[in-house]
């Protein structure tokens, strides 16, 4: 059967399924995946990244850990499109570019490659003691930081200079350890002396404080050295310190744009089809404007980067979280992109609770008569998205979600550290149904028949259970990791024989083939109570899905000329 033109797309890390993407290649190959998948969007780490599991980038070389050249090659062999991410607004601290700024100070060709804070805001504020503009309140009212206080990142130059650069994800910073012997031959200081100086040091570097903090603190070892001690100290504990973080990148820059020229072409040497612009509604930013959204800024941005993406033919999809209520999703699909439909995961969860597709019939209808073009999924390597249901749903039913997912061992992420603000839902699809397989595979069905392509995280089709362990190991901030388990080949093989696994495949790969599921067929969804119907058509091809919610019982019937091709026992 040929494949039609929307069909579905798998989403993994590169090391998710078996260990590589060599892996995930012979996966592919596999006979029970024949003719299921038409696309594969393979998550960033595929690249040299440092942190947020390849969110972070270094540079867009291939991870040796994790993938060749030559798997991209047989990859490629699979007839399978590919879909990769750019992460637009920022790059590593590890990056070339910013490793430069370090070593070179205000001699760096890269100097203004990333958002120089006082730059940025001067004249429109106070400087500090501490060396950074605090802009005037009227011009931050309409900004949207994503942690506590300002997006700065303090750089040390080569000739000591502290220099603010904009940072809105994360950072951190890391002092060397120093021991005894190492604080007694740099600042002359007794050995008694030093051994206290260095556990105070060591312990309240981890806890945050800075070098000059600890050592004005009133003890018994402070007390005992001098001013210069204490100067040397200060000074070869920040000479020396290292940075981790996601540094935000200056678009006023022309380099900036070489970058994001050079980024794309790789992408598309690497065979990408689709390019994923991760965070990009952050990029353009202005004194006194929004730094999230900023319209038209944004706009602007996004028709720079088509220009440049259309040299190598790639098409892009613009990520962006934002309420229902906004309709930044509308402006997006105005402007010809496809665009993420977030809203999915928590209408399904909300259906299944309130026994009812009503509002899931009221967004397919909207999909349909407005003609957006989505992608829509279940779950993903983020979390089960809230925010974005603020004004499609009320917020009694949007916290009924939360509430029983969380009863199924989820985990609440709030609004960047603000308390009482929801923002997503930790926890894998099949736990947040309630580990039911029946539920797990209606809602399979029901993401097949809703209008756009699907994507398919790959512990969904397998049925994966939430991953305390991971989370665990991965210590604070590290609720994500419960939807994350990579897969050993062997897990895999086990997989493909259960029947939650086979049925699922059953189910895409009629997505994938049956020609009523193209983009020009016609779809009409019908709903009464907990009975929903839904039905897409082309020419004399037809394909009806028929279910109750309240039972997670269905049936799909697709013909072809009037006889039945398939026939579902589900």
């Amino acid at each position: 059967m040929n494949k039609n033109d929307n069909g579905p797309m798998l989403n993994a890390y590169p090391d998710s399924l078996g260990g590589s993407l060599g892996d995930i290649v012979n996966f592919l190959s596999k006979k029970e995946l024949k003719d299921v998948f038409s696309s594969f969007y393979i998550l960033p780490s595929l690249f040299h990244t440092d942190l947020d599991r390849g969110f972070s980038v270094i540079d867009y070389e291939l991870n040796s850990l994790f993938a060749k050249k030559e798997d991209l090659e047989e990859f490629k062999k699979l007839g399978i499109d590919l879909k990769l991410d750019f992460i637009l607004n920022h790059a590593s601290v590890l990056s070339e570019q910013f490793q430069d700024i370090i070593k070179k100070g205000e001699e760096s060709k890269y100097r203004d490659f990333f958002i120089d804070w006082n730059k940025f805001w001067d004249g429109c504020g106070e400087m500090t003691d501490a060396g950074y503009i605090q802009p005037n309140p009227d011009l931050i009212k309409d900004m949207f930081f994503r942690k506590p206080g300002l997006p700065i990142l303090m750089v040390r130059f080569p000739d000591g200079k502290e220099v603010p650069y904009w940072n809105t994800f994360y950072q951190e910073v890391r002092y060397p350890a120093l021991d005894a012997v190492d604080i007694r031959d740099i600042a002359s200081v007794q050995y008694g002396i030093a051994e206290g100086l260095a556990n105070l040091l060591n312990e309240g570097l981890r806890e945050g404080k800075s070098p000059a903090e600890l050592l004005s603190e009133k003890n018994i070892y402070t007390d005992k050295i001098t001013d210069n001690q204490r100067t040397v100290l200060c000074e070869k504990l920040e000479s020396e310190r290292k940075y981790l973080g996601q540094m935000d990148l200056n678009i006023k820059s022309p380099l900036v744009w070489e970058f994001y020229d050079n980024t794309l072409k790789t992408l598309a040497k690497y065979g990408a089809e689709i390019v994923r612009l991760d965070a990009f509604a952050y990029a353009p930013k202005g004194v006194g404007e929004k730094n999230f959204l900023n319209e038209p800024a944004t706009w602007d941005v996004l028709t720079k980067v088509r220009e440049l993406a259309d040299k190598y033919n790639l098409r892009l999809l613009p990520e962006i979280h934002a309420s229902y209520e906004e309709k930044i999703y509308k402006k997006i699909a105005d402007k010809g992109y496809m665009t993420y439909d977030f809203f999915l995961p928590g209408l399904i969860i909300d259906a299944f609770e309130q026994q009812s597709g009503e509002v899931l019939k009221r967004w397919a209808d909207e999909l349909v008569e407005k003609k957006i073009q989505v992608v829509n999924m279940l779950g993903c390597h983020d979390g089960i998205p809230l925010l974005d249901l603020k004004g499609l749903i009320s917020e009694e039913r949007i916290q009924s979600v939360i509430d029983t997912v969380v009863k199924r061992g989820g985990y609440v992420k709030d609004l960047h550290g603000q308390k009482n603000v929801y923002y997503q839902v930790n926890a894998t699809y099949y736990s947040a149904l309630g580990e039911d397989d029946k539920r797990m595979l209606f809602a399979r069905a029901i993401q097949v028949f809703m209008p756009g392509k699907p994507q398919v995280w790959y512990l969904d089709l397998f049925a994966g259970k939430n991953d305390y362990e991971a989370v665990k190991r991965a210590g604070a901030g590290g609720h994500k990791e419960i939807n994350r388990t990579n897969l050993t080949v062997k897990e895999m093989e086990d997989g493909l024989q259960s029947d939650i696994v086979q049925k699922q495949l059953e189910i895409l790969r009629l997505r994938s083939t049956f020609h009523a599921f193209s983009k020009d067929s016609e779809f009409e969804m019908k709903c009464a109570g907990s009975k929903i119907f839904m039905e897409w058509k082309n020419n004399n091809s037809h394909a009806v899905l028929e279910g109750n919610l309240l039972s997670c019982e269905f049936n799909i019937i697709a013909k072809e000329n009037g006889d039945i091709v398939y026939k579902s026992d589900l």
